[in-house]
């Protein structure tokens, strides 16, 4: 078990629900990763407006916390309204906050994401941002009052995996207390056991499962992988090496010898 907010949850994996090639295999798919919140857009599919209804229902019933985003906006303004209506709906302080900067690689705007979470945080929200993994971009967001980080692995959709293993270690290291989860440009299963091999919290993802050839069985990949990441990491992940060691000291006599 471990702490997300004021909830305890089982699995440290996060999944998305956009993309699958049907609601039927979404649903399956999401189960079978064994995931303990599904992220869900607003801005793609209203309810309030008639829209949506049965895709809504289907998440329902897989009894999970939802965590509402505010994917789509691009503005300050845009990212508050759309969680206050996500409030509203959910009946949900959680709001992952996205406010994007550039529509080429979707990297957050860190100083419309810092204003946003600011004026959430003060109306009550948890905000988990998703940023990326700059320091000092992150530590404003601490000050700002969130308990939970979301830095990029890689750009969204991309499943290039972890292209800066520096920047998260540091973020690691320098943010001991604070929830950290790799969301965005995990590709592989590797990649997630990666992340928690280098003690993050958790892992969030979408695209790798729900465009799989076969997304229940990713999904299955994925839980297996998350569990062994973190298993790795309290173990203690033995520490690369510039030269060799034998794995069988040599003591000169062998050990068999009377």
């Amino acid at each position: 078990m471990w702490q997300l907010a004021d909830q305890s949850l089982e699995s440290r994996l996060l999944i998305g629900s956009a993309l699958y090639p049907s609601p039927s295999i979404m649903q399956d798919a999401i189960r079978a990763s064994g995931a303990g919140v599904v992220t869900l857009s607003l801005r793609r599919q209203n309810p309030s407006a008639g829209g949506g209804n049965d895709f809504w229902a289907l998440l329902r019933e897989l009894d999970l916390h939802l965590l509402p985003n505010t994917a789509g906006c691009h503005s300050v303004k845009e990212a508050i309204t759309t969680a206050q209506m996500a409030r509203e709906l959910f009946d949900t302080r959680w709001i992952k906050l996205e406010v994007i900067g550039d529509e080429y690689n979707l990297q957050p705007d860190p100083f419309g994401l810092l204003e946003a979470t600011r004026e959430l945080i003060s109306q009550g929200f948890e905000v988990l941002p998703y940023c990326t993994d700059d320091l000092v971009l992150c530590e404003k967001l601490v000050d700002a009052g969130c308990r939970i980080l979301m830095p990029w692995g890689a750009p969204i959709g991309t499943g290039k995996g972890l292209i800066n293993p520096y920047a998260l270690n540091t973020l690691r290291q320098r943010m001991p207390d604070i929830t950290l989860i790799v969301d965005a440009g995990i590709g592989a299963p590797s990649h997630a056991a990666q992340a928690l091999e280098m003690g993050y919290d958790g892992v969030l993802l979408n695209t790798a499962v729900a465009q799989a050839s076969d997304p229940v069985a990713m999904a299955r990949a994925f839980k297996h992988a998350v569990s062994a990441g973190r298993l790795a990491y309290e173990a203690g992940v033995m520490p690369a090496r510039d030269m060799a060691q034998p794995s069988t000291p040599v003591l000169g006599t062998p050990f068999w010898k009377p």
